[in-house]
């Protein structure tokens, strides 16, 4: 099973079976609080998983013991936020001794679109994922369709554009608009599940923060007298 941790937006946490089907999904909308409710999103998550599993195998819930990979949203999303998430993945893997799956947010919330669009038979998509990046920016990414993998095609790679360019810049690639307000962690582990059967990456371990933080480490000592 996959667990799928995103905190780009909201925080939300789901664990997965490998072909897809849902064992938990679990989830906040606010933007703000995501220290204060992963952990207890977590432990309801991988109980609820873990009951789910014992149901269906008529046999004890073995707790989370079952889950074998940590698939994290690496955003793009802002810094305190976003590395809450990353950094309750990368513990929760640590302590089992299992693989953490970096996923770009984005490709979670295209495969959700991609999939539900395919089952209309639309399967030509190019459309943009816009997030909202604060301070007056937009992020986004344009996709174009799946791949052999069931994976979504990355057009463009994450960026940042001032909110007043946004339709002219989403123009110009040819892609339609479509703003997120949640990512879906379903999808964030049915991406990392496919990417694992595939062999390949989606990220790297670096956060997608598109823009530095706002404290940093002078480069000279301060003088004192």
């Amino acid at each position: 099973m996959i667990l799928g941790i995103d905190t780009s937006l909201g925080t939300a946490v789901a664990v997965i079976d490998p072909d897809g089907v849902v064992r938990a999904d679990i989830g906040s909308d606010n933007p703000l609080g995501h220290a204060e409710v992963i952990g207890d999103l977590l432990r309801q998550a991988t109980d609820a998983a873990a009951a789910t599993a014992a149901h269906g195998s008529g046999l004890p819930a073995s707790g989370r013991d079952e889950i074998t990979h940590v698939a994290a949203g690496m955003g793009p999303g802002p810094f305190t936020g976003l590395r809450i998430g990353i950094a309750a993945a990368r513990a929760f893997a640590l302590a089992r001794g299992i693989p953490v799956v970096p996923v770009p947010s984005h490709d979670a919330v295209a495969l959700a679109i991609l999939t539900a669009a395919a089952m209309e038979g639309q399967d030509d998509m190019r459309f943009a994922v816009v997030t909202d990046a604060r301070r007056r920016e937009f992020a986004y990414t344009v996709y174009a369709g799946l791949d052999e993998d069931g994976l979504p095609v990355r057009v463009t790679e994450p960026a940042l554009v001032p909110r007043d360019d946004l339709d002219e810049r989403l123009a110009e690639l040819g892609a339609a608009r479509v703003e997120a307000t949640s990512v879906s962690a379903p999808f964030l582990a049915l991406a990392a599940a496919r990417a694992l059967a595939a062999g390949r990456a989606l990220a790297t371990a670096e956060p997608l923060y598109l823009r530095s933080p706002d404290v940093t480490v002078g480069h000279a000592p301060k003088r004192v007298s």
